[in-house]
């Protein structure tokens, strides 16, 4: 595979929060309209909310702009790796909403600041580097954009 370069980074990761993705919506598209209600909705047993992957969503940028800023080997977020929800109420919605939006700027930020060179270093703690790493978090967007879009459908079946 081709060297990526920090504007092809970019530009995976734009597209998948809310640009033309190749693979289907990105995921500010999925999220648009998203109530609370459904937003904190569990309708498979067992499964995460939008809510709690919203939330988590945030917090892995957050850690991916540590791992990156401060070269440290951050495992989890600080509140885990689904964070506690909390209340659930609409002006919490939308303050989680305005945080992955906060978040994923900084992550942005972060990225288009990072030195090339240090691209193929690697990630305190991990077996990989900050390529694989950002490609990852790009990755993972588009894994949890399709889990909300289908678990959106099902809470609005209710």
């Amino acid at each position: 595979m081709p060297d990526q370069t920090i504007a092809d980074m970019i530009d995976d990761l734009e597209r998948g929060y809310d640009g033309d993705a190749w693979h289907g919506p990105p995921l500010r598209k999925v999220l648009d309209g998203v109530s609370h209600d459904v937003a904190s909705a569990r309708p498979i047993p067992g499964g995460h909310t939008i809510w709690e992957i919203v939330v988590h969503l945030s917090a892995w940028d957050d850690v991916v702009v540590h791992r990156i800023q401060d070269r440290t080997a951050i495992e989890n977020p600080d509140g885990g790796n689904f964070p506690p929800v909390g209340d659930t109420g609409p002006d919490s919605w939308d303050r989680a909403l305005a945080q992955l939006e906060i978040n994923h700027e900084h992550l942005l930020e972060t990225v288009s600041e990072l030195e090339p060179s240090r691209l193929g270093e690697q990630v305190a703690g991990k077996g990989y580097d900050f390529a694989h790493m950002i490609r990852g978090v790009a990755q993972h967007m588009a894994y949890h954009a399709g889990q909300i879009a289908v678990i959106r459908k099902l809470a609005e079946a209710r």
